[in-house]
């Protein structure tokens, strides 16, 4: 016997022990199994963890908003989370002051799988020794491999006021500082 039917016939029997396909009822063969995915949702306003129940009407806008005002400051707060969710790490640390600051800030959400940020309604300026600070609510929310996770806090604004001798570097809005806590 040549060695040639020997292996149309192993490959026969080999063939005849596979595990049969599962059907759906239908001719068609099953759909492989899908993994659900729970999306991710950030706690509700005026929960805990989550940002104030701030529920002021927004005034209607009247052009251009004022580079000074908190509002601009709270812009530079929703523009630094819309670039970490979109994993853009060197642009977004431009918003900060300080380089060593962002990047001790970013760095444990870097490895985050979906990382979003949630950005609340600026608080009022204070001043103190010619500068201008506001701090804004925000919510940071996503998964790593060790799980979802749910953070709130203040992001801390700064400017230099007019002061003679400062830059306009110094006198536009930028992060000194972001403190956010888990709130459970």
């Amino acid at each position: 016997m040549s060695q040639r039917p020997i292996a149309l016939l192993a490959a026969l029997i080999l063939s005849a022990c596979a595990k049969p396909t599962e059907t759906n009822g239908s001719n068609n063969t099953a759909a492989p199994a899908e993994t659900v995915v729970t999306p991710l949702t950030p706690p509700a306003p005026g929960t805990p963890g989550g940002l104030p129940d701030d529920r002021t009407p927004l005034e209607e806008p009247q052009g251009l908003i004022d580079p000074k005002s908190t509002e601009a400051a709270g812009q530079i707060v929703q523009s630094y989370g819309a670039l970490i969710e979109q994993k853009r790490f060197a642009e977004a640390a431009k918003l900060w002051g300080d380089a060593a600051m962002a990047a001790a800030f970013v760095d444990p959400y870097k490895a985050a799988s979906e990382l979003h940020v949630q950005v609340g309604k600026p608080g009022d300026s204070e001043g103190a020794a010619g500068s201008i600070y506001v701090r804004v609510p925000v919510v940071l929310y996503g998964s790593m491999a060790s799980g979802a996770f749910s953070l709130s806090g203040t992001a801390t604004l700064r400017r230099v006021n007019d002061v003679d001798g400062s830059t306009e570097a110094q006198r536009r809005w930028h992060i000194t500082q972001i403190e956010v806590a888990s709130a459970g």
